[in-house]
């Protein structure tokens, strides 16, 4: 009994004197790294307890240096001297200045969980090392100079849920062991220069909930894999050179918020499975070679903000049920082969602020009451076949900042409601239709306009004067008109080229080189006033 009494007594006390050792060399090697990193704030500054130095935490009893955190400091210098604090958990050193190759000596944090270098200046390949750290939960390497291929080292981080590289220099493929991490959940390795396939394994071991490739150089077709246990949530594979069709195992996933695949090489129609998304927030396939018609199937995912199906091979009309999405905020179908006409039905979306059906074969008319989407920002419908008047009531389309009616078949004259559109400002484009009739003067209120085209139509009578209330505007096309009488003198028109104003057989001075028979004099005191407003 003596016996076991003394030898607890032993083990207490190595244990006690272990502790204070290991508490005096985390101390040590603090300070150490406050002096390598040329100071550290809240390090030391009355206060001679590390453990309530600010980023720091102990473990339990206050002993030993579990996490650090030294994010978001604009520090440099070197870090090595870190891996000297053994019992470590967490090491964030984020948005940082830090330079040179990732310390190897990081791979003997045995206890580490939580490892995030991103947003600083390292270089160099990604230590083989950091194989070791068995524990290690979430590894966070982007925005860094890191170049090579994935280490096959990184294979042993079987806990690993969270893997970020992105946003390096990383070469080679992504290793199929990747998909052998039974944990992982999110992985992201957008902005590399990552060749070859998506591994077919990913996500079939692992209820993967975010993949983020975007940006590489990749090419094979999106595997079915990724979508297997149904938990993906996020999937961004844009600019790339994918191939192959959308699996229709996209809708096994009810929790998918956001599908980005725009710019690769994919084939075929969207699955009507896409309506089992019903948390499809956010759906982006521009610049595919995708076909078919437009499901209505859309139409189920009510949380959808944002549908861009720009520049495919679409065909047929837009599906009226597209108008019982009340939460679409841009319907971007630019560049198909779409026709008929725009649905009444999407009238119904309110909080529209975007629809772009421009570059298509569209030939209906302007509904009416398309300004009953207040929120309207954004109406680009150029280059399709519509026809018929525009309509006056494209003036209660106050909110508009960019308006698009180029390369149509328009008739009738150019409504003067359009001048109280106040906050026009990208652009007002009503070019190459078959407008006539006069310049409104109303558009002069326009005073935030940046460009206005209206060329190629069959508009007569004189540039209004009033159209130098437009102090905003930088482009200018009066072009293939009849058009008559002399230009106001107003710098904006002045200094644009000659060939804005060319093929109107009645108009005269500058920029032409046709001089006027009579000048009006208040044109020079305008002009006057004006250098001098922008003095």
């Amino acid at each position: 009994m003596a016996y076991l009494y003394l030898s607890f007594l032993l083990v207490w006390f190595l244990s006690k004197s272990f502790l204070g050792e290991a508490q005096l060399n985390d101390q040590a090697t603090l300070l150490a790294i406050k002096e390598e990193l040329g100071g550290v704030a809240g390090w030391g500054d009355n206060q001679t307890d590390y453990c309530r130095w600010e980023g720091i935490r102990c473990g339990l009893n206050h002993s030993l240096v579990e996490r650090l955190d030294l994010s978001r400091r604009m520090l440099r210098g070197n870090v090595t001297l870190i891996s000297n604090l053994k019992a470590l958990k967490e090491l964030d050193l984020s948005y940082n200045n830090f330079n040179g190759r990732i310390p190897s000596a990081f791979g003997n944090l045995s206890e580490l969980e939580y490892l995030d270098l991103s947003l600083n200046k390292f270089e160099g390949s990604i230590p083989v090392e950091l194989g070791g750290l068995r524990n290690l939960r979430s590894l966070n390497l982007s925005n860094n100079f890191l170049v090579g291929e994935i280490p096959q080292e990184l294979e042993m981080l079987a806990k690993l849920q969270d893997f970020q590289i992105s946003s390096n220099r990383l070469n080679g493929s992504i290793p199929h062991w990747v998909g052998r991490l039974t944990n992982l959940r999110v992985f992201t390795a957008y902005e590399n220069q990552l060749v070859g396939k998506i591994p077919d394994n990913l996500g079939l071991v692992s209820e993967l909930v975010l993949l983020n490739l975007h940006s590489n150089q990749l090419d094979g077709s999106i595997p079915k894999s990724i979508f297997a246990m149904g938990k993906l949530e996020i999937l961004v594979l844009t600019q790339n050179g994918l191939t192959g069709e959308l699996p229709e195992e996209v809708g096994n996933c009810r929790g998918l918020s956001s599908v980005r695949i725009g710019n690769n090489k994919l084939v075929g129609t969207i699955p009507r499975t896409i309506g089992n998304d019903t948390s499809l927030t956010y759906f982006e396939a521009d610049n595919n070679n995708l076909s078919g018609e437009i499901v209505s199937e859309f139409a189920l995912c009510t949380n959808l903000t944002l549908l861009n199906l720009a520049y495919n091979g679409f065909t047929g009309i837009i599906p009226p049920e597209i108008g019982q999405l009340m939460n679409l905020q841009e319907l971007i179908l630019s560049g198909n082969s779409l026709s008929g006409d725009i649905p009444r039905s999407i009238l119904g979306c309110k909080n529209l602020n975007k629809l772009d059906l421009s570059e298509n074969q569209f030939n209906g008319t302007i509904p009416t009451k398309i300004c009953n989407m207040t929120r309207l920002q954004y109406l680009l419908l150029d280059q399709n076949s519509f026809k018929g008047e525009i309509p006056h009531e494209i003036g209660n389309c106050v909110k508009l900042l960019h308006l698009q009616l180029g390369n149509n078949f328009f008739t009738g004259s150019i409504p003067p409601e359009i001048g109280r559109i106040r906050n026009l400002q990208i652009a007002l484009n009503l070019s190459f239709n078959r407008l006539h009739g006069q310049l409104p003067s109303e558009l002069g209120k326009l005073d935030k306009l940046v460009s206005l085209d209206v060329s190629s139509n069959q508009l007569t009578g004189n540039i209004p004067p009033a159209f130098k209330g437009m102090l905003s505007l930088i482009e200018v096309n009066f072009s293939n008109n009849f058009l008559t009488g002399p230009i106001p003198t107003f710098v904006p028109f002045q200094k644009s080229p000659d060939s804005s104003f060319q093929a109107n057989k009645g108009l005269c001075g500058e920029p032409l080189s046709f001089t006027c028979a009579n000048s009006d004099p208040a044109d020079y005191h305008h002009t006057v006033s004006y250098r001098i407003i922008l003095a």
